[in-house]
C-alpha cells in the first residue's frame, strides 16, 4: 500500500506565526517520516510558490506553520489583504491539518475568539476591543493590554498591567503605533496560569492539562509571562494539581463553540475569584522538540520512549481519519 504524503508549508513567517523556524520544521518533518508517511517541505511566500509546491508530488494532508503568507519573522501582524493558507487549500480541494479557515480566523483574532466563546457561556475575561481612534477606556482596573492578532507575548511586558486610565491609554497607544493593530483590553486575571493542548477528534479527543510555572524572581510586580521568558527555557509545565477538571471541561466546551479540529492549545488563568477564564486558544502550537509546551505536555501523560514521534504520529493519524474516515 502506497504510504500517505504529507507536505509541511512553511516560510519566514513560521516562527511568528506557527510552531517554529526550518530547524523546528525539519524536526517536525523527521517525526512524520519516522511515523511511516512520506513527508516534503515547501516552502512559500505567496499563493503561487504554494500552489507551485504542491503540485510537484502527491499530497495526501497539508500541515501549515502559517496562517496566511508574509515574509515577516518578527510578528504576525495581519494586513488587510492577508491570503490565508487554509483558504487556498480549501480552493484547490486539498485536505490540511488543524482548524478550519473560518475557525483559524477567529483564534487569531483574541477579541473574536473572546466574542464567540462568551456568546457560548464559556469563560473569558471581560474585554474590550480598541481599534485606531478608538477610546481606551474601561471600567475595570487593574487592566491588561494586548496586541489583538499576536502570539508568544509580543507585545507583553510589565506596562501591559495598566492600573490607572493613563497607563491604559498609553500601553494600548503602543500596541497601534508599534505593531501597527488594534489592542485588547481585558480584565486583568491575577491568578496561576495553565495551558491546555487537545488532540483528535470526536470520541478520539484528548485533553491535557497543564500548569505553567516561572522562577518567582524571573517575574516584575507582576507574575506575567512576558515577552522575554517565553521560548528560552524558562517556564516549567506540570500536571496540576489543582482545576484538573474544570481545565478539561472549560477546553472541551471551547473546542466545541470554535469549532477546532486535531491539535489546539488553550492558555488559561485563575481570576480574583479562583476560576479559570480562556485567555487565547492557539490554532497553530508551537511543536519545538523540548521547549515549546504542546510536547512538554504530551510527554507528562505518555510515557513512551519518544513522545514527540508519537504526539507527531497521533496528531496526523486524527487528522487522516476525520479527512478521509477510518481506514
Amino acid at each position: 500500500m502506497e504510504k500517505p504524503n504529507i507536505v509541511l508549508v512553511t516560510g519566514p513567517a513560521g516562527d511568528a506565526q506557527g510552531w517554529g523556524d526550518m530547524h523546528v520544521t525539519e524536526a517536525v518533518c523527521e517525526a512524520v517520516r519516522g511515523n511511516g508517511y512520506e513527508c516534503r517541505i515547501a516552502l512559500a511566500e505567496n499563493r503561487a510558490e504554494l500552489e507551485r509546491e504542491l503540485k510537484k508530488g502527491p499530497v495526501s494532508l497539508v500541515w501549515s506553520a502559517l496562517y496566511f503568507f508574509s515574509d515577516r519573522a518578527d510578528i504576525i501582524g495581519i494586513p488587510p489583504d492577508a491570503v490565508w493558507v487554509a483558504d487556498v487549500l480549501d480552493e484547490m480541494h486539498i485536505p490540511y491539518i488543524g482548524p478550519s479557515a473560518k475557525t483559524m480566523k477567529n483564534l487569531i483574532g483574541k477579541f473574536d475568539t473572546h466574542e464567540i466563546l462568551a456568546s457560548h457561556g464559556v469563560r473569558v475575561p471581560r474585554h474590550k476591543l480598541c481599534p485606531p481612534d478608538s477610546p481606551a477606556d474601561v471600567d475595570f482596573f487593574p487592566a491588561f493590554v494586548k496586541p489583538n492578532g499576536e502570539s508568544r507575548s509580543v507585545g507583553i511586558s510589565e506596562k501591559s498591567v495598566a492600573e490607572t486610565p493613563e497607563a491604559l491609554a498609553a500601553q494600548v497607544d503602543f500596541i497601534r503605533r508599534e505593531l501597527g493593530q488594534a489592542a485588547l483590553i481585558e480584565e486583568y486575571l491575577p491568578g496561576r496560569e495553565y495551558t491546555v493542548m487537545v488532540i483528535g477528534n470526536g470520541p478520539r479527543r484528548e485533553i491535557l492539562p497543564g500548569r505553567v510555572t516561572v522562577p518567582p524572581e524571573r517575574y516584575g510586580k507582576y507574575p506575567i509571562l512576558r515577552s522575554d521568558l517565553r521560548g528560552v527555557g524558562l517556564t516549567h509545565v506540570s500536571i496540576p494539581q489543582e482545576h484538573q477538571e474544570e481545565a478539561v471541561k472549560l477546553a472541551a466546551a471551547a473546542c466545541d463553540a470554535l469549532n477546532c479540529d486535531d491539535h489546539v492549545r488553550i492558555d488559561m488563568r485563575e481570576d480574583a475569584s479562583g476560576n479559570l477564564r480562556i485567555m487565547e486558544v492557539n490554532g497553530i502550537p508551537g511543536l519545538k522538540p523540548v521547549k515549546s509546551w504542546s510536547p512538554q505536555i504530551y510527554a507528562l501523560y505518555h510515557k513512551t520512549d519518544d513522545p514527540y514521534r508519537a504526539l507527531i504520529g497521533t496528531i496526523i493519524g486524527c487528522a487522516m481519519e476525520r479527512a478521509y474516515g477510518k481506514r
